[in-house]
């Protein structure tokens, strides 16, 4: 397994936290898997704190299980939960030879089954669901999944405690997206966790959960696990964060799409960040924020190939600047063109236009606008398409009467592709790069966008184009731009 680097914190009672997400535990093999990573990490003597998802996919069928017991359909939810439980009882029973520890693991499973059937029939005779009645559902693949991998590894002779996070994490009542409280939390950890690390005590703790001040349970939202995993490691100055996924770091594109896609050795928050946002399937940026201040590096791991050293997130890399490091595409989104020669000139048209567009709740992805004020083009998600148009013709309704402006016009099924790099705004000749590439392949540019934060160049493309356009940036700049 890849030894500590020289990037992360040398002072020993630094803790290392690692966490796993919902592939590395999702079956008997993965959890085994982990639980071996676990074990070797431990015998270096490195307190450590262990951060556990749900088995993959079990948080969308706990919910799947609500929204069955929201239209009332018993015979439903019940079948769905007999398939949770099956599908809990069958790892157990590949985990666990011992009749001790199978047995207790089994009438925890039972009374896990008992709640969330009690859960689905109070929310069947109500026919509705609360935001913090799903937080409690989608709590449960966490609680058990702790149990279980802590269990593993008391068989396995090293001592572990699970720990539920809704006593650790404490956070504000905003169900399925809370905000934790940092001052209050990082006082349970210290009164719950150190205690367990100078015993030389495994926690394992339950990701994605926290609770509010009078202890009801709460979920933290996409990327929950991850961000549990940050948070923890914040309140305790760890050494590093490592998280463990079923790849073997952040690639330089989606391997799916450009088949030579390559691991990124080292990248910024701020990268990462970008990366994120335009699409990449790297950590939501949250995570990364109660790691910024305390310059705790985040490192992502392949729990399946745990001997390669995955990727190092840290403030500052110097390796990156002047580089593009990742080609990432947004598909799924539509381009908006409010434009007229009427606009020339007039103040507040851009404001009106953008507060059309938030009364619809929807996200502006891109914007791009003519040096000469005629158009203003903006792209948002498809599924928001219509009531935007809707709302912006009647928010600019005098205006196209008069001719001010000529139309609002869309243009669906398009796809934002943006490169990515540290400092790559003041390289000369990136951009030549990518609009050489693209031509080569015949691919037009809709639309163009780039941000004072020097970290990206995102182009809108005809979705048919998107494949071959994230395949030729990567060639151009990436694989031959930054030899």
């Amino acid at each position: 397994m890849a030894k500590p680097n020289q990037k992360e914190k040398q002072n020993p009672n630094q803790p290392l936290v690692m966490k796993f997400g919902g592939t590395s535990v999702g079956s008997a093999r993965a959890i085994a898997q982990a639980v071996e990573i676990i074990a070797a990490q431990y015998q270096t003597d490195k307190p450590l704190v262990v951060i556990v998802s749900a088995m993959s996919g079990i948080t969308n069928q706990l919910l799947a299980c609500a929204r069955l017991a929201v239209q009332g359909d018993q015979s439903g939810y019940q079948q769905a939960i007999a398939n949770l439980h099956n599908r809990h009882a069958e790892v157990i029973n590949q985990l666990f030879t011992d009749q001790d520890p199978c047995d207790v693991l089994e009438r925890e499973l039972q009374k896990w089954v008992e709640k969330l059937t009690s859960y689905c029939a109070s929310i069947s005779t109500m026919r509705e669901v609360t935001s913090r009645g799903l937080d409690a559902i989608s709590s449960l693949g966490e609680r058990f999944n702790a149990r279980l991998i802590s269990a593993l590894l008391e068989k396995n002779g090293f001592p572990s405690q699970p720990i539920d996070a809704d006593q650790i994490i404490i956070t504000d009542d905003n169900y399925q997206n809370a905000k934790p409280l940092r001052a209050p939390t990082c006082k349970q950890i210290d009164a719950i966790l150190k205690p367990l690390l100078r015993k030389q005590v495994l926690p394992v703790v339950t990701g994605f959960i926290g609770g509010t001040q009078s202890g009801i349970t709460t979920t933290l939202g996409r990327g929950g696990s991850d961000y549990s995993a940050a948070i923890i490691g914040d309140c305790l100055d760890a050494a590093a964060v490592w998280t463990w996924t079923d790849v073997d770091g952040v690639m330089t594109a989606d391997p799916n799409i450009v088949p030579d896609a390559r691991v990124i050795e080292s990248l910024t928050f701020d990268e990462v960040s970008e990366m994120a946002y335009f699409g990449a399937k790297v950590l939501h940026p949250k995570t990364m924020r109660p790691l910024i201040n305390r310059d705790i590096p985040l490192w992502v791991k392949n729990t399946f190939n745990p001997s390669r050293a995955g990727t190092c997130i840290t403030n500052n890399s110097k390796k990156n600047i002047g580089k593009v490091t990742c080609v990432t595409a947004i598909r799924d989104v539509s381009l908006i063109t409010v434009h007229g020669k009427g606009m020339l000139g007039v103040p507040g048209v851009a404001a009106r236009t953008f507060a059309a567009v938030a009364r619809e709740n929807a996200s502006v992805l891109m914007i791009s606008q003519s040096s000469s004020e005629q158009s203003i083009c903006f792209v948002i998600p498809s599924n928001d398409e219509h009531g935007v148009v809707r709302s912006l013709k009647k928010e600019l309704g005098f205006e196209l009467s008069r001719g001010d402006i000529d139309a609002v016009k869309t243009l669906s099924n398009v796809v934002i592709v943006s490169a990515i790099g540290a400092g790559m705004r003041n390289t000369p000749g990136v951009s030549a790069k990518i609009f050489t590439a693209l031509g080569r392949d015949h691919i037009n540019v809709i639309a163009i966008a780039q941000g004072s934060s020097e970290y990206s160049i995102s182009l809108v493309v005809a979705q048919q184009d998107s494949s071959a356009a994230v395949q030729q940036i990567h060639t151009e700049v990436i694989i031959n731009g930054n030899k």
